[in-house]
């Protein structure tokens, strides 16, 4: 069977929306500190999926559109914050807002998805002078024993997951690129929700039905089997997120 591409491995996420809205973390204070401007008052979430991000920005008290391509996961986040936020269908390469509407555009998990030489300049238009492109990538800090475990069951290469804040791919007319890692951070699992996590990788919910199941029931033994595991109802796994930000020049 042909590896997917990595389109189809972006399209991937519809089908496995509500296993993504179950597994994965959100992202913690000290990122969003550092990723936002602090007179941001209105904020893109560009590619927000099932809203892990957009519900730590409207928490805040933050005017939130949140821009995301897949139907079904768009729904998720509508059903998961309902009026809190303006959720439209969009993408990166050509955002559905005006020119200079927002002060920030944060990107969670999802930069490695675009084309950076047609979303620079889209991201760029639709900020305010001044204002800031925030991303953000969580990782899972495999310093811990049965985190690395799980990332050897994991290791099926995907070319999503390999992007990383190193190359970003951010040029003019943003200034310099920064760059911070958040770690320290735990998210509270339960035995489903780390097989939830596992199950909504992009390259494991392209994997022939068997070989999926296979790679699940690993994950599965993990739980029951991993002495810092078993026997326990719910865990910690603990993450680092990295962070790149960038700004636009103020207007003279």
């Amino acid at each position: 069977m042909a590896r997917p591409t990595h389109d189809e491995l972006a399209r991937s996420f519809d089908a496995a929306a509500r296993v993504y809205a179950n597994g994965r973390p959100g992202y913690p204070a000290q990122a969003l500190n550092w990723v936002l401007p602090p007179e941001a008052d209105e904020v893109l979430d560009l590619g927000a999926g099932t809203g892990k991000l957009t519900l730590g920005l409207v928490d805040r008290g933050l005017a939130v559109t949140a821009v995301e391509p897949s139907d079904r996961m768009r729904a998720e986040l509508e059903a998961e914050l309902g009026d809190r936020v303006t959720a439209l269908p969009g993408r990166a390469e050509e955002i559905p807002l005006p020119d200079a509407s927002v002060d920030a555009v944060l990107v969670a998990q999802a930069w490695h998805w675009v084309d950076p030489t047609l979303a620079i300049p889209e991201v760029a238009r639709v900020l305010r002078p001044g204002g800031r492109l925030g991303l953000l990538w969580n990782r899972r800090d495999e310093r811990v024993a049965w985190v690395a475990a799980l990332s050897e069951i994991l290791s099926v290469p995907d070319p999503g997951a390999r992007a990383d804040a190193a190359r970003p791919g951010i040029g003019p007319p943003f200034g310099a690129v920064k760059r911070c890692l958040t770690d320290g951070w735990t998210d509270t699992l339960t035995p489903q929700k780390l097989v939830d996590l596992a199950a909504c990788r992009s390259y494991v919910i392209t994997l022939d039905e068997d070989a999926r199941e296979a790679l699940l029931d690993r994950v599965r033994a993990l739980t029951v089997e991993h002495p810092d595991l078993a026997g326990r109802e719910r865990f910690e796994l603990p993450y680092v997120t990295e962070c790149v930000r960038a700004d636009l020049p103020r207007a003279a």
